[in-house]
């Protein structure tokens, strides 16, 4: 494994509320290799989107990131970059696919339009040759016709054409680290792998580095490499995605895993994680989890789990198995 291009590390941001500021996301690590796709998983308010745009230095205010959090890419310290300098990694070294393209292109400018502004912002091109740099892209993408597609409008274009060009233009400046939130939201099956298909073949051939944020495992089992599951703020496990999926060890990985869908338990009803991930503010004492955990024993309420290596890349914030792990 090469050294990490992306370092996240003590990751905390919080936002007032009434008894003073809550943190949203608590410590928080991870790291991400150059060609390398990490998902990170977990459910609805969790905090994986904020951390993706906590990356991105996109926090929005009143927001902010608390001391001591960290955040290096490709040895550069990004909370400690100007504003000028952080603008320019935007679209430039750091790409993003956010959640909902239908909604993230603006719907009075064509396609092309909007991906040959990225170019014209960080490069120094000709109009004509940034023109032909986009219809290179939407050729890369899968766009069907691109030099006729650059002068179509977003409401034109299908869900899964809107979404191959929000990808065209995360890419526009072959960046380095490419940050995709829940990429096949509304997406037909068929649309949902095309896309998927396309996201592992660009960090193959390019090499870059891929975080893909999602609460699907089917996505996970299709482009991921390595998995970081997240919970109430704070992420609980992590390791391979073989690892993940074929031996989970922290009790809130077991259960989402036990809550797919499955063509052997049909007319049977589906397994689910009982209660709902508490409010920021309110998170209980000890470990996050043991309100919902079915194994949960006297340390899980009052003893913050510490991280557990049950393997050279695996490892769990878990009591249980923690006391697993003892000799």
């Amino acid at each position: 494994m090469s050294a990490p291009l992306l370092v996240v590390d003590q990751l905390a941001i919080s936002f007032p509320a009434e008894a003073g500021r809550v943190r949203v996301v608590d410590r928080v690590g991870l790291s991400i290799a150059p060609g390398e796709t990490l998902a990170l998983v977990g459910e609805s308010g969790c905090g994986k989107s904020i951390t993706a745009l906590a990356i991105m230095r996109l926090v929005p205010r009143p927001g902010r990131i608390e001391t001591p959090s960290r955040i290096s890419f490709d040895g550069r310290d990004l909370l400690s970059l100007p504003v000028t300098e952080m603008r320019s990694l935007r679209g430039g070294k750091i790409g993003m696919i956010f959640q909902e393209p239908m909604t993230s292109l603006n719907p009075v400018t064509t396609v092309g339009s909007q991906v040959l502004e990225a170019i014209v912002l960080h490069t120094k091109v000709s109009a004509g040759e940034a023109r032909r740099r986009v219809i290179e892209l939407f050729e890369m993408v899968g766009i069907p016709d691109p030099a006729m597609r650059v002068g179509a409008y977003p409401h034109q274009l299908s869900g899964g054409l809107k979404q191959r060009v929000m990808i065209a233009m995360a890419m526009a400046m072959r960046p380095r680290l490419l940050i995709c939130d829940e990429p096949t939201t509304a997406l037909d099956a068929t649309i949902r792998a095309q896309i998927l298909e396309l996201i592992r073949n660009l960090a193959a051939t390019t090499g870059t580095a891929v975080l893909i944020i999602t609460h699907d495992f089917g996505v996970v089992n299709a482009v991921a490499d390595r998995v970081a599951v997240m919970y109430a703020g704070q992420i609980v496990e992590e390791g391979t995605r073989e690892e993940l999926l074929g031996r989970p060890r922290h009790p809130y990985t077991q259960g989402l895993l036990r809550s797919i869908p499955r063509p052997e338990a049909r007319g049977r009803r589906l397994e689910e994680i009982k209660g709902a991930v508490p409010r920021p503010g309110q998170w209980p004492a000890g470990c996050r989890f043991h309100t919902r955990c079915p194994v949960a024993f006297t340390g899980c309420y009052t003893e913050e789990p510490v991280c557990t290596r049950v393997s050279p890349t695996q490892a769990a914030w878990c009591h249980l198995v923690a006391e697993e792990a003892r000799p």
